[in-house]
């Protein structure tokens, strides 16, 4: 797990207020994860539109570190700046997609971790790959998309070809990659949770099909 656990996320602090700048370091550095998971045609425009997206936010933060200091004030500010044009504009439109394919990521992982699979066939992560995209992409994509992602569960990596890619290359007990995915769901699956519960506290989540 060397690729996600390089740079860690900052603990999310009592009061849920998440620092952009350090949020923006870590999470930069999590879109090779879908080079991991092959099917370049399905998965490279996932990993773009994360990049993509971090890209977006952070040329908001850096315009004015002080005022969007944390990822609420982004919502804040934006809010008041863009009136009825909100949330379906700048920052807040980037960072609702950015969690949406981060919260495909950590329940792939989490559903690999939890040894949920196809007994007749343990090696592959087909049933891991629907659940994250059935609870967080699919209801967001239109019936193309949504085609195209079912259909690519099939050419998806081998688990062992996937904690293999996740480590660089290295050989590693499973039981050992296991562990390191606990390690990077506990740090950031809190951290998700709060930017949900952020979006829908100020009523800025959209349901608008991509």
């Amino acid at each position: 797990m060397a690729l996600l656990l390089e740079h860690e996320f900052k603990p999310l602090p009592a009061d849920k207020q998440i620092e952009t700048l350090p949020f923006l370091e870590a999470v930069a550095h999590l879109p090779p994860f879908f080079d991991c998971l092959g099917t370049p045609i399905v998965y490279s425009p996932v990993k773009a539109d994360l990049a993509g997206n971090i890209k977006k936010i952070r040329a908001v933060y850096e315009s004015n570190p002080a005022k969007f200091k944390t990822l609420q004030n982004i919502l804040e500010v934006e809010k008041e700046m863009y009136g009825s044009a909100w949330p379906k504009t700048g920052a807040t439109l980037a960072l609702m997609w950015l969690k949406r394919g981060l919260k495909f990521m950590l329940v792939l992982l989490q559903s690999i971790s939890d040894g949920e699979r196809d007994e007749e066939h343990p090696n592959l992560i087909r049933v891991n790959a629907l659940k994250a995209y059935e609870i967080a992409l699919k209801k967001y994509h239109g019936w193309m998309l949504q085609k195209l992602f079912t259909g690519s569960v099939y050419a998806l990596p081998y688990k062992s070809d996937l904690f293999k890619a996740l480590e660089k290359g290295k050989e590693v007990k499973e039981e050992e990659t296991i562990e390191k995915i606990h390690q990077f769901l506990s740090r950031v699956s809190p951290i998700l949770d709060a930017i949900y519960e952020m979006y829908t506290k100020m009523n800025a989540e959209l349901s608008y099909k991509a």
